[in-house]
């Protein structure tokens, strides 16, 4: 999997923004106001941060070596995933809607409102 095949699944998801707010090479991806996303452009191999339920994450890194605690990211909800190794593409679209998942259900009543009515 690629960073351009990436970047527009991520844009594809309903309310998802991107942009540069740390520096020129960390691109984010947020929905409404929130980041589910981080990929160092500058990184090699390829990988993104992604956000992922604390256990789960645990689990994760234990079973895929391309699977390790979030780069720079709290590593309790955040992994760093090499999209650039032995990960199948599949697997990779389900820890990013995981993620995506994730901050969506946080949101309050009023935020998922305006999510659905975008």
């Amino acid at each position: 999997m690629n960073i351009e095949y990436v970047r527009e699944y991520c844009l594809s998801k309903k309310g998802t923004s991107e942009s540069f707010p740390f520096d020129e090479s960390t691109l984010v991806f947020k929905v409404l106001d929130k980041m589910f996303a981080l990929a160092g452009l500058d990184r090699i191999p390829m990988q993104i941060n992604l956000k992922c339920d604390p256990e789960y994450a645990l689990e994760l890194r234990d079973e895929y070596e391309d699977i390790i605690g979030g780069y720079h990211m709290s590593k309790k909800h955040w992994n760093t995933v090499v999209i650039e190794g032995d990960l199948e593409d599949k697997f990779i679209l389900e820890l990013i809607d995981h993620s995506y998942d994730l901050v969506v259900n946080a949101f309050s009543k009023k935020k998922k409102l305006e999510l659905e009515n975008l």
